[in-house]
């Protein structure tokens, strides 16, 4: 895991692993459903999952992205609470997961203090990312909303060009393929990406 927190303490990793199992999921599949409910909190130790609403029609809206060594607070405090999940969770790509039963939260949570700080800078942080979601959703135009999206996918692979379909993107913007793609046409003749088969190229 490649948390800060967690590296520099080997106890709480030995901890962790001795109190969790291993999953390895293929890009795509599917995590976590929503109105589930939580009996486990996934630690990605490997690649990357993402979070994501749907609505009553199907349409999605990606929320944030969890990486190595960070958890997915919704899961914990929804597990902690006996809740459902409101999310939908899903593979962004080939990615290991240490999952802990829900019931042994307490038990880090008492033996490790600073497990609590890790949780904290978790919800801190999906915080201010839920926020920067409802800033696109509420000020943005679509074209701006989607190029932020393929900015945040491309910061992911750090790199300027992003292999993704049509269809992939759409499914992840919650609009049809139709759509993604007027829109894309319209950035790339604005000069801001270029379109290949099956890539696109930030400028």
């Amino acid at each position: 895991m490649d948390n800060n927190m967690i590296e520099t303490s080997p106890e709480i990793k030995a901890r962790l692993s001795s109190l969790g199992i291993v999953k390895v999921f293929k890009k795509g599949e599917t995590i976590l459903n929503e109105n589930t409910f939580i009996t486990v909190i996934p630690i990605v130790q490997k690649g990357c999952i993402k979070v994501m609403r749907i609505d009553l029609d199907g349409r999605k809206i990606l929320l944030y992205y969890i990486n190595a060594g960070e958890s997915c607070v919704m899961s914990i405090f929804g597990g902690i609470y006996n809740d459902t999940s409101k999310v939908k969770v899903v593979a962004e790509e080939e990615t290991e997961i240490l999952f802990i039963s829900i019931d042994k939260v307490s038990i880090l949570i008492k033996e490790y203090p600073e497990w609590v700080d890790y949780l904290f800078k978790l919800y801190h942080k999906r915080f201010e990312e839920l926020l920067d979601v409802l800033d696109i959703l509420a000020f943005n135009k679509l074209d701006k909303r989607l190029l932020n999206l393929i900015q945040k996918k491309c910061e992911l692979t750090k790199s300027k060009t992003l292999l993704v379909t049509h269809d992939e993107l759409a499914n992840d913007f919650g609009r049809s393929r139709v759509i993604v793609s007027r829109l894309l046409k319209q950035m790339e003749n604005e000069n801001l990406l270029i379109l290949g088969r099956n890539k696109i190229t930030l400028m």
